[in-house]
């Protein structure tokens, strides 16, 4: 009896559906953004079909694709990670803020991207004049801004995280927020000033591994809000009395891809005269 009754709830609890009424009851707003970035990749996908012109040796829409997913996966998993937080909390001023802050950033953000592309310009590292070099620091502060709502975010997850919550995947997701920042940032400052290789590097990411490209350590770090967090689910599924200490392993692990990440990026890297 207990099996036949637990099997459909397990069923419907994974059910895209199901998932996305969870997503919207924990954070409406941030939800429907990465709806949008997902459905906005769709045409974007197309005109990278279709349009051939390319910039430094790749196609001029493989930039905003790229941002339009990250941007959905980064909002989706924000407004996942509110879902910690008990109902007052999440209407409080500071959850606002992040909300509105990655609204804002990221659209705006992807927004510029996608105009310069269609423009057939450059959106980073284009400072040959004063307009340019101007939306590209703004760029640079809206960047800055979707980094820090993650440490805000694990404050009020620490200060009022639903008790109800094992604890394990409660320090899960504030490492992970708190990482996302840390090593984000610490491979974003640099690569502000170092432009990567020109060519297509590996297939769909685009990186080049041979030294000279930061890329690959801002990804392993502003993506630490996913990678951890599922690491701590996994480790509470599959060691539960043992999940801190793999989580903590992991966290340490993936803290060495990441810093390994960046000497490679540094080594060799072409870096930006400042602008006159």
């Amino acid at each position: 009896m207990s099996r036949t009754h637990t099997q459909p709830v397990i069923a419907s609890r994974w059910f895209p559906l199901a998932l996305w009424r969870e997503a919207v009851s924990r954070e409406p707003a941030l939800t429907f953004l990465a709806l949008c970035m997902a459905l906005a990749l769709v045409p974007t996908l197309i005109a990278m079909g279709l349009d051939a012109r390319a910039l430094r040796g790749v196609g001029l829409w493989v930039k905003p694709a790229k941002f339009m997913a990250s941007l959905s996966l980064f909002a989706i998993s924000t407004a996942w990670f509110i879902g910690l937080l008990p109902p007052a909390p999440r209407r409080s001023r500071s959850v606002r803020l992040v909300v509105w802050t990655i609204l804002v950033a990221g659209v705006a953000e992807v927004g510029y991207i996608s105009l310069q592309a269609a423009l057939g310009q450059a959106s980073h590292y284009n400072v040959g004049d004063r307009w340019h070099l101007l939306a590209y620091q703004l760029m640079g502060l809206g960047a800055m801004a979707l980094m820090l709502t993650q440490p805000l975010l694990a404050w009020q997850i620490v200060r009022h995280g639903d008790a109800g919550v094992p604890p394990v995947w409660r320090e899960a997701v504030v490492l992970g927020l708190l990482m996302t920042f840390v090593l984000g940032v610490g491979a974003a400052a640099p690569l502000a000033s170092a432009q990567p290789p020109a060519g297509a590097g590996l297939p769909v990411l685009g990186w080049h591994l041979g030294g000279g490209d930061l890329r690959p350590a801002h990804f392993i770090g502003s993506h630490a809000q996913q990678f951890v967090p599922w690491a701590g689910a996994l480790m509470l599924w599959a060691w539960p009395s043992r999940a801190r200490a793999g989580l903590w392993l992991f966290a340490l692990a993936y803290s060495g891809l990441w810093w390994a990440a960046w000497l490679r990026g540094l080594h060799g890297a072409v870096w930006l005269p400042p602008p006159v």
